[in-house]
């Protein structure tokens, strides 16, 4: 180490020296040294790099180094990421996962073997063929079920999730496409008609009534009255019986 230490350094150095960078640090940083060609220079970090832990000590808090298969780690013998090619384990990085366990090629942690769960058979579904449940005797029915959980590489695969079997039915005839809505549609058509059918009779009525009740007032306008007829006994003189 240089000879020649400054007190004003910068870059939450402590201490210093122009040749090695930091030699101290300032309260709860981390001193860690880094290599830069053939030398090695001391800085203050507020956390550790990638593949370094921190420790603390009453004088000083470094940063120690990981083990080699080891990306990042809490402490020297417990790692939290593992560097490529290697899998993470209870904190050890190893190469090849435990009997039992499976490599999982995205977190390149070894995990458990996840075997697949389905569900219950669903009832079996009428019989049918080709989509109709009329016009035949025999027939096919099926049953279903789902997946609950898909398995992991090394699971167990999962079972088919339909089931089909033969059915016998009692034929019956299937009602013509379209004769169906035709008919409702005719007794709609129908069911109207009767409806409006007798309220259009009584007007029809009133109208004929009143047309028959207007020529008859237009007949007794343009005929001339008819004159009474004399009263015969009241014209004729009395006749003098004295003579």
């Amino acid at each position: 180490v240089h000879p020649n230490v400054s007190q004003g350094c910068q870059g939450g150095c402590a201490t210093c020296s122009d040749y090695n960078g930091c030699l101290s640090c300032k309260p709860r940083l981390f001193f860690v040294l880094e290599r830069i060609g053939m030398k090695q220079i001391g800085v203050c970090l507020s956390s550790c790099p990638s593949g370094y832990y921190g420790t603390r000590y009453p004088d000083i808090n470094k940063c120690a180094k990981c083990k080699a298969d080891c990306d990042t780690c809490f402490t020297r013998n417990f790692c939290t990421k593992c560097k490529s090619g290697f899998y993470l384990y209870s904190g050890k990085c190893l190469e090849k996962c435990p009997e039992g366990l499976e490599a999982n090629n995205h977190t390149m942690e070894c995990t458990s073997i996840v075997h697949c769960e389905a569900s219950e058979w669903s009832p079996w579904s009428p019989c049918t063929k080709k989509g109709k449940t009329c016009g035949f005797k025999r027939g096919n029915e099926v049953r279903v079920r789902e997946i609950l959980q898909h398995p992991s590489a090394r699971g167990n695969p999962c079972p088919a999730t339909s089931e089909s079997r033969k059915c016998i039915v009692q034929r019956k005839r299937c009602q013509k496409e379209g004769k169906g809505k035709k008919n409702r549609e005719e007794k709609r058509k129908k069911s109207n008609k009767e409806e409006t059918k007798e309220p259009r009779q009584e007007s029809k009525g009133r109208a004929a009534r009143r047309q028959n009740r207007d020529q008859r007032e237009n007949s007794n306008k343009t005929q001339p009255k008819k004159r009474k007829a004399p009263n015969k006994e009241q014209d004729l003189a009395p006749i003098d019986t004295a003579h």
